[in-house]
């Protein structure tokens, strides 16, 4: 652990032992706990000890992933972040081994169907975990769109902050960061070494993303967000206590270690990082990439089978989006189309609360209307809140946060609000629907409340089904009240067609050889996004590969699975029976659902034929 303040160190430096020994310890406990069910000491049978091993499991994460259970609102290592040491990874590597081997060695032959599909999901999500080893992603700490520079803030922010227990939490992850960013740099510089870094274009911002974390006044900070106004019930004494300690370490401990990670990156990192864009031309890339589109999709797709995909649907769309700009009235090309709808002031605000408070109006009536579709709604609430500022110039135009029950935080639609003219009216009815309802915050709290699910269910699920859904979701606006006006129904194909887009681009630049230009080319061609938050999106794409092709092929599935229905069932088809079924179970591998609703399908027929 880092050093506190001059006065404190002897105290702190015992405490420091303390809490090493206690991850030491808490190791031990799990390794001892792995012997017992890997040798059966307890005689246990099959299905007893597999949900020993599931508990063991999310015990073993909690301890060794403190952050994860910040966001659940699981308490216990509040106090801590991950360990990023060299041998913590080795050791966090070797249990993923472990706990795949005792997995294997577990016979499901004798479970009865629930559990059959959660060792089957278990046992894959495993062997994935474990394939991915391979590749040493644990040196990509930092992107424009991750990495300490915006997790400490977020994180912190996200905490409990009722009681003094609570601050205390805060004060010891502030304590940590130094070490914290002194594990990240070594990180960093391994990777340089290996050739393993993001493409450099995508780290011009990165720099200053951690300087918009350093202010003068520490309170003013999004650090101590939580020290700026803390709740009655601490005392005023108390208050004063932590918050001068807060600031005190702000000032002493974190200021000096953002700054030792500012001039590495700057005077080390960024020139060192690679010219190429290709997840291809990192060591093994091919591999890696291969391995994030198998993982990202759950197909057997391969890059130029999704990119094919991809071209299709482009056409596909295009000609829906054609034929709105005909029913608009337009007179001129769809290049004039493009650019009328990217600089014409009607389409846009001059108010950057204006901005929020219309997002919040659509998820208002987006609420209203979800009763006609389904039947069962989470219990979670959500807010509509701006990207934070120190990370917003890089960050995408929107983005959702899970909440927690447990905690007590409910989901965060955040809305990008800067620079308003890349910010049009016309895309924000199908944004809303992605991200807050129907879409990402309905799906993940109704998983979250699936009690009855092993942890791994519930908190987890698969890219494809997940960005999946809230693409689909885009497509329930009419069926909600919503795409009134042809540019709103236009902007939903947009939004289409930005996924559609990012099948061809993303396997474009990773497997085919494209420029990033040639990229960004391709996008404004056929899509009417501003330029900036368009070069952010393929930006994204570069350090994220494979992870933007579980969108589109996620959509074409559900999409498949409900016509499938519709057909089957006809007149007996009940959309809010079928959106209960589809959610019902997790966010699951594509094959997996495809195979569960044709199932439910059958014994829906079955039972109207009886």
């Amino acid at each position: 652990m880092n050093k506190y303040l001059a006065i404190f160190i002897g105290l702190l430096l015992q405490a420091s032992v303390v809490i090493a020994d206690s991850l030491e310890s808490s190791r031990a406990a799990i390794t001892e706990r792995l012997d017992r069910i890997t040798d059966n000491t307890e005689k246990l049978d099959d299905s007893a000890r597999f949900e020993a091993l599931i508990d063991l499991y999310f015990d073993y994460l909690m301890l060794e992933y403190p952050v994860f259970g910040t966001v659940l609102g699981v308490p216990g290592q509040n106090h801590r972040w991950t360990d990023y040491s060299l041998e913590s990874i080795a050791y966090q590597q070797a249990s993923e081994r472990r706990f795949l081997s005792v997995i294997e060695d577990i016979d499901s032959g004798a479970f009865d169907e629930t559990d059959r599909l959660n060792y089957a999901l278990f046992l894959r999500e495993s062997r994935e975990g474990v394939e991915g080893l391979r590749f040493p992603q644990q040196y990509l700490q930092i992107t424009q769109m991750t990495g300490i520079q915006q997790d400490i803030s977020q994180f912190l922010g996200m905490m409990p902050a009722n009681t003094p227990a609570d601050y205390e939490n805060m004060l010891a992850r502030m304590r940590a960061v130094p070490v914290y960013v002194d594990q990240t740099i070594e990180l960093l510089r391994i990777g340089l070494e290996k050739g393993v870094t993001p493409p450099a274009v995508t780290l011009r911002n990165v720099p200053e993303q951690v300087e918009n974390q350093l202010v003068d006044d520490p309170v003013s900070s999004p650090m101590l967000r939580h020290f700026a106004q803390m709740p009655d019930s601490i005392a005023t004494a108390e208050q004063s206590r932590l918050k001068s300690e807060a600031a005190a370490i702000y000032s002493e401990q974190i200021t000096p270690a953002f700054r030792k990670l500012h001039g590495f990156l700057v005077d080390t990192y960024l020139p060192g990082a690679r010219q190429s864009i290709a997840a291809g031309d990192l060591p093994d890339g091919e591999a890696w990439y291969a391995y994030n589109v198998r993982q990202m999709t759950t197909t057997d797709l391969t890059p130029e089978e999704i990119h094919q995909i991809g071209l299709s649907e482009v056409k596909r769309i295009r000609a829906e989006m054609e034929a709105v700009i005909e029913r608009a009235g337009f007179e001129g090309s769809f290049e004039e189309f493009l650019d009328f709808l990217r600089t014409d002031p009607q389409f846009f605000f001059s108010e950057r609360n204006e901005l929020l408070v219309a997002y919040r109006d659509i998820a208002k009536r987006a609420d209203a209307a979800l009763p006609r579709l389904f039947g069962t709604l989470p219990r979670l609430p959500y807010g509509v809140e701006p990207v934070p500022e120190y990370t917003e110039q890089t960050q995408t135009t929107a983005y959702y946060f899970p909440g927690s029950t447990e905690a007590g935080r409910p989901g965060v639609f955040y809305a990008n609000t800067w620079d308003l003219p890349s910010r049009p009216k016309w895309e924000m009815e199908a944004l809303t629907l992605h991200e807050a309802m129907p879409g990402h915050h309905l799906q993940i709290s109704l998983s979250y409340e699936l009690d009855e699910l092993p942890f791994f269910r519930r908190f987890g699920g698969e890219t494809a089904f997940i960005e999946g859904w809230g693409l689909y979701s885009e497509s329930l606006g009419e069926e909600m009240g919503f795409y009134q006006d042809p540019y709103s129904k236009f902007g939903q194909l947009t939004y289409e067609m930005w996924r559609a887009i990012r099948l061809v681009v993303d396997t474009g630049m990773h497997a085919m050889g494209w420029t990033r230009q040639q990229a960004i080319d391709y996008f404004i061609e056929n899509a009417g996004k501003a330029e900036h938050d368009i070069t952010v999106e393929v930006d994204r794409y570069m350090v994220m590969p494979g992870q933007a092709l579980a969108y589109k092929i996620g959509e074409l599935k559900i999409k498949e699975l409900r016509a499938f229905a519709e057909t089957e069932l006809g007149d007996a088809f009940n959309i809010r029976a079928f959106h209960d079924e589809l959610l019902g179970n997790g966010a699951l591998p594509l094959n997996v659902l495809d195979e569960h609703m044709r199932n439910w399908v059958a014994e829906q027929k079955s039972a109207g034929a009886a």
